[in-house]
């Protein structure tokens, strides 16, 4: 507080001097009160006031005289800056959370369908920030466009002569799609090619038998082999035939004895180029898929063959199987008839089939 002193002809008027001066005068408190007489001999009334020092300042000096006010008017004007700022980061903060809805969305979605979130991530981390990033019908667009990039399909080529061997897991139809590849190359290309089947499959009750019939309904030569010897000298016997076929024992991803005897065959030093391509399911479960990768990719495939696509509608873990491992497709067997239901491997009919899910979902 700072004590004011007024003075008048009385204290009635000595207080509407410091109610002039100050307003409200019920924030000042009497100190004293006295009367005097002047130099003339009058008598005059001195009354002591307590004020509050702002308002003290801002009546004797103005506003920007006082240091409490101008220290008042700089907390004030941080004040504003600071909440414009946490203005602008909320909006930024809002607009990134936007943003990353969209994004986590349609992960989300292909997640669903099968697609790895690794993958999913090196596609869909470098488009933050982007418009692209904001649209989501354009990012399913954006990441379909790159699920269509990095897929890939081996051409059918037959021209030269070659050995074509069948690998992959029990019950994934190899027998049977080695039937389809016979009836294709012997009946249904360009030209009728000369086809031969060597069967392998000496675990499985009816392999043999299974294959022999195929073969004599096609009239086709049909040998069976039992060891790597045997299999290179039989090779070597039908150098004379464009295509030979060879199907494998089934096995499990677990099975070490039947990888390490097939992986003898393979490395049998035969007298054409030979191609390994492994048969896999489209109903391969995302917890087998990597199983099965790691252990048949000692036998170093060069392609697959999708079997059993019209046994389920969901494509997403086959897809990603291609993605994360960088095979390329052969053929697509897409039902039970021989040899109508084998295809030559394509991007557009895995992709239409993968796209229709993906809209259900």
């Amino acid at each position: 507080m700072i004590n004011e002193t007024f003075v008048a002809s009385t204290p009635t008027e000595a207080y509407e001097q410091a109610e002039k001066k100050y307003g409200d005068a019920t924030e000042l408190t009497i100190v004293s009160a006295k009367q005097t007489k002047d130099e003339s001999g009058e008598i005059r009334a001195e009354v002591v006031f307590a004020v509050p020092k702002t308002l003290f300042m801002e009546k004797s000096f103005g506003k920007k005289a006082s240091p409490v006010q101008h220290q008042n008017n700089e907390e004030e004007m941080m004040l504003d800056e600071v909440t414009s700022m946490r203005k602008e980061l909320e909006a930024m903060r809002s607009e990134l959370t936007g943003e990353e809805a969209v994004v986590q969305e349609v992960k989300g979605l292909f997640l669903k369908k099968g697609i790895a979130p690794q993958w999913l991530d090196t596609v869909l981390d470098p488009l933050m920030g982007t418009p692209i990033a904001e649209d989501e019908t354009l990012l399913v667009s954006y990441v379909l466009e790159e699920i269509d990039d990095r897929i890939s399909v081996r051409d059918e080529m037959v021209g030269k002569p070659k050995v074509i061997m069948l690998v992959g897991p029990t019950g994934v139809g190899k027998t049977t799609t080695i039937a389809k590849l016979a009836a294709r190359y012997a009946y249904l290309l360009d030209r009728p090619y000369r086809v031969a089947l060597v069967n392998l499959d000496s675990y499985k009750v009816g392999a043999v038998e299974q294959l022999a019939h195929y073969a004599d309904i096609m009239q086709i030569e049909h040998v069976s082999v039992s060891d790597p010897e045997d299999f290179k000298t039989q090779i070597a016997a039908l150098e004379s035939y464009d295509i030979v076929l060879v199907d494998t024992a089934g096995m499990s991803p677990y099975d070490t004895q039947k990888f390490v005897k097939t992986i003898e065959f393979i490395k049998s030093e035969t007298v054409r180029d030979m191609e390994v391509h492994l048969v896999l399911a489209a109903t391969v479960k995302y917890e087998d898929m990597e199983d099965i990768y790691k252990n048949f990719s000692f036998l170093n495939p060069d392609a697959v063959i999708v079997s059993k696509f019209d046994e389920t509608k969901h494509f997403g873990t086959l897809l990603n199987f291609m993605l994360l491992y960088g095979l390329p497709m052969s053929y697509f067997s897409v039902g039970q008839e021989v040899p109508d239901d084998l295809l030559p491997a394509s991007k557009e009919y895995l992709l239409e089939r993968f796209i229709g899910d993906v809209h259900e979902g």
